[in-house]
């Protein structure tokens, strides 16, 4: 059961949780059309950083933004060498953005924040803290949303199903602020829209997952890239995370147990038959159910049988080539980079 930690304090805030000079933090931002947000954000970050002796860098992704959002990083990125960008060739998604971020991350600590201003990055501290005292994966949980009722709403009917799901109960899976020590997201490969069950996948492989309320702040800029289709797809993605949890080193106890059921019913029916052949000869064929009843019962019969064979063999086949094929191509292309180191 993932920890739930404390409200906000003012404490908390100021500097408990400032980290060592030496520990590196990284700073994973995806940008989508976020320009109007970005310059106030950064100055938000280096405040905290400054106030808390954090020695950070900033990595910006631009996930194929269209608003002139590149030309005001490339303008940050000018200013302080601490920041590091990366521009998509197209929208390639939030979990691809992710994931290119994460792997240019130097930090032993990263943490992620969405880029409209919504998450405040003066909780960075207190997400440094928990960290420190043993968890392997914090998430934000925006406990006082300032959203529409129909976003929060199906946000909270989502959040139920993968905790019912997964076993990994958050109030919030969703919320963009998370903090993670280094060694996790290493355990974990990003695609389609994966990134909100990151915490799911680390607590798969045994990391310590806890949330932590934060502070939730209206939108200033811009409007939400969100919609119906992200619930859709979100629950497309909780079934691949599922399986990927539950069966990703061994398909064949999926695919093999769903074909047991067809397969029992199968031999159900040509036990019936042959109980009704036996039946009807000793009774001179005046008992048992008619040539027509049996032929529907064979044909049904072989078609379970044939239909749960092939799944376990299909689980057979993904026991053999599950870890082994080629390696993956990564989900985005790239453009252009940013790197003062």
């Amino acid at each position: 059961m993932p920890a739930i930690l404390d409200e906000p304090t003012a404490a908390s805030a100021r500097g408990d949780a400032a980290t060592s000079d030496a520990e590196l933090l990284s700073l994973v931002i995806p940008v989508f059309n976020e320009k109007d947000s970005l310059e106030p954000l950064f100055a938000e970050i280096a405040e905290v950083a400054a106030t808390n002796r954090l020695r950070i860098e900033v990595i910006f992704v631009d996930d194929g933004s269209t608003d002139g959002s590149w030309a005001t990083i490339e303008r940050i990125a000018a200013a302080d060498e601490r920041v590091k960008a990366i521009r998509f060739r197209r929208n390639f998604g939030k979990a691809a953005a992710l994931a290119a971020g994460f792997k240019r991350a130097a930090g032993r600590s990263i943490m992620t924040l969405d880029a409209d201003l919504q998450d405040d990055p003066h909780e960075i501290p207190r997400f440094l803290a928990e960290l420190r005292d043993g968890l392997d994966v914090v998430s934000g949980w925006k406990k006082l949303r300032h959203d529409p009722w129909h976003k929060v709403w199906p946000s909270r009917v989502f959040n139920g199903m993968v905790g019912a799901v997964t076993g990994v109960r958050l109030h919030d899976h969703n919320c963009g602020m998370k903090a993670y020590r280094a060694e996790a997201l290493r355990e974990v490969r990003l695609y389609g829209e994966l990134h909100r069950f990151v915490p799911v996948l680390a607590a798969a492989r045994g990391f310590k997952v806890g949330e932590l309320v934060i502070n939730h702040r209206e939108r200033k800029f811009g409007h939400s890239k969100y919609g119906f289709r992200r619930f859709a797809k979100g629950f497309l993605d909780l079934l691949t995370v599922k399986f990927l949890t539950g069966f990703g080193h061994r398909p064949q106890h999926l695919l093999g147990n769903i074909g047991l059921f067809p397969v029992g019913i199968g031999l159900l029916g040509m036990l019936f038959l042959a109980v009704n052949a036996v039946v009807r000869i000793a009774s001179e064929h005046t008992v048992g159910a008619s040539s027509t009843t049996q032929i529907v019962i064979a044909i049904i019969s072989v078609g379970l049988l044939l239909f749960g064979a092939q799944l376990a063999i299909a689980g057979l086949i993904a026991e053999l080539i599950v870890d082994r094929g080629p390696g993956k191509n990564e989900p985005y292309c790239i453009a252009e980079t940013i790197d003062p180191s």
